[in-house]
């Protein structure tokens, strides 16, 4: 009988540990600084792909790291591309890695759970999104700062949340300018539990054992008939790429960008 591998790792981007039939994976810096980066980008997925052929482990627990980027550092990251020079470089390799994860949580060969907290940017919460069960902290706030660059949310958060809420729905929270509570996205559905934020790590870990306790080709099955229009999916991140370019190397974006600059300083 071939021995599973040793799962626990650890590097600057994250760490991975395995209880039991779950891998608990827990993203230790800002994500969204170190998947544009090759090397950390190739890290993360082998790992995935080495846990995706290991047929002992049942659940994959990602855990957010209690750093990330906020509201007002999404805008200063498109103002530092922007200064550079490295809008269109910069914002390929964002959306490229994106779209990689999100169709890799989507099509994972095992249940994924999101836990997260803190304020979660668009960006995140359409990572989140993408995975089969979301916990959140009861600290948790949701953020749109797409909506004060005038651009459209990248993650395929337009096409899950259409999904959840219908067409209707969806479109009023993604043109909503108002951040939204833990309680107020469980009541839309956008997340399936809330628990103490100080006790999220050892919450998200027992709901991540209870699902590995169920048959697993019933939950991978089900998982399978849930996300069977991923074709779908892969025509809306191409979609939003397609209208973040032109947007981004428009006039307005860059207009934006220095009217906001110029509050910062002022």
């Amino acid at each position: 009988m071939k021995k599973d591998q040793n799962l626990d790792v650890r590097y600057d981007f994250f760490s991975g540990e395995r209880v039991g039939d779950v891998i608990v994976l827990r993203l230790k810096e800002n994500m969204m600084h170190y998947i544009i980066d090759l090397e950390d980008k190739g890290l993360l997925f082998d790992y995935l792909e080495l846990v995706s052929k290991t047929d002992s482990v049942k659940v994959l627990l990602i855990i957010g790291s209690p750093k990330k980027m906020d509201s007002e550092e999404y805008i200063e990251f498109y103002c530092r591309l922007l200064e550079g020079g490295l809008v269109k470089k910069g914002d390929a390799k964002l959306y490229n890695a994106l779209n990689q994860l999100i169709l890799e949580m989507v099509s994972f060969n095992k249940l994924v759970i999101h836990a997260d907290s803190g304020n979660l940017i668009s960006l995140y919460v359409n990572v989140s999104l993408a995975c089969d069960y979301r916990i959140i902290g009861d600290n948790s706030i949701f953020q749109n700062p797409y909506l004060d660059l005038g651009l459209v949310p990248k993650g395929g958060g337009a096409f899950f949340l259409s999904k959840m809420l219908g067409a209707s729905k969806a479109f009023e929270v993604l043109l909503s300018g108002k951040d939204l509570s833990a309680e107020e996205a469980l009541g839309l559905g956008i997340v399936d539990k809330i628990v103490p934020s100080d006790k999220l790590d050892e919450e998200a870990v027992k709901t991540a054992q209870a699902f590995a306790r169920k048959p697993v080709h019933s939950m991978l099955g089900i998982k399978r008939l849930l996300n069977c229009c991923t074709k779908d999916l892969e025509n809306c991140l191409k979609c939003e790429d397609e209208l973040l370019y032109r947007i981004i190397h428009g006039s307005d974006f860059r207009k934006r960008l220095r009217e906001w600059r110029n509050l910062e300083t002022n």
